[in-house]
């Protein structure tokens, strides 16, 4: 069961008033099936300036942008790892298995990526060389792993486990040892993105029913709520300023990106579409 769910959010990649709109930093990739299937769009912070990248039958999501802005990797059919120029030319399958393979995460120096696969038997985290190749299981048990988030200082990588009975944020070095519970309590969490700081980890978490946006420092103190309504907001992503955290909710009945700033009350809504708009990345 807690598999099927994991497996379910990083496939997915799930996941106005009040504040002024985002600064003009960085460009934010999303999935949108606006035309039909599953495809990678790009959008300025405040919504505008849409273009999609993707342009094929298979369904493309999980996008990820490398650190210097000029890839992003994605998930292809939900199961393969690709990676394209930033304007979506030039794919190249980094992952090739019957396994399930998603999420992907790049190291801060764009030389690796982190990402979830259940070519073991269950789903683990696993990092590789940006080429595909160098592929290393970094969690290894019975207990299902996934959604893994880089540090900014490339040292560390938070990622989500079952392994004790529920839903949890943990902590472990890049080399898959000095695991750190960070979240304790009965809810479920999911999506942690590192602050471009490194100070601090945003997530989502049903503590409440439903899941909400949610901000904790990396040490485990310092927990404070985004977000708070009688819908699902997930995927958490920082802007390069660390001054918004972007989101995929479902609060107007179907998925769409919305943005939160980090210090004053308010929402910003960035895409308003009748499609499922999911899954934000946001470039530096």
């Amino acid at each position: 069961m807690r598999q099927s769910l994991l497996s379910l959010v990083f496939v997915l990649a799930l996941s106005v008033s009040g504040c002024a709109s985002p600064g003009p930093s960085g460009s934010i990739a999303f999935s949108s099936d606006r035309d039909g299937n599953a495809e990678i769009y790009v959008m300025n912070p405040d919504g505008a300036g849409l273009a999609r990248i993707t342009h094929e039958p298979a369904s493309n999501t999980s996008p990820a942008w490398s650190p210097d802005g000029e890839r992003i990797a994605y998930v292809r059919d939900n199961d393969e790892i690709f990676v394209m120029q930033a304007d979506g030319t030039g794919a190249v399958n980094l992952t090739n298995n019957s396994a399930i393979d998603g999420a992907p995460t790049w190291s801060p120096d764009a030389t690796r990526i982190a990402f979830s696969s259940d070519r073991d038997g269950n789903l683990e985290i696993f990092v590789m060389n940006a080429d595909g190749t160098g592929v290393v299981n970094l969690t290894n048990q019975p207990a299902a792993e996934g959604l893994p988030s880089w540090s900014p200082n490339g040292e560390r990588i938070a990622f989500v486990s079952d392994r004790d009975g529920n839903l949890e944020i943990y902590v472990m070095n890049v080399d898959g040892s000095g695991i750190v519970r960070l979240t304790s309590d009965e809810a479920d969490e999911l999506g942690p993105a590192w602050s471009p700081d490194g100070t601090r980890i945003a997530f989502a978490s049903n503590s409440d029913g439903d899941y909400e946006i949610s901000v904790i420092n990396v040490d485990g103190t310092g927990l404070a709520g985004f977000t708070d309504n009688q819908v699902d907001d997930t995927n958490p992503v920082w802007s390069p300023d660390g001054q918004y955290i972007a989101f995929t909710s479902d609060r107007d009945s179907n998925l769409d990106i919305y943005a939160v700033s980090v210090h004053e009350p308010g929402l910003v809504r960035l895409t308003d579409d009748p499609a499922q708009d999911f899954g934000a990345s946001w470039s530096r």
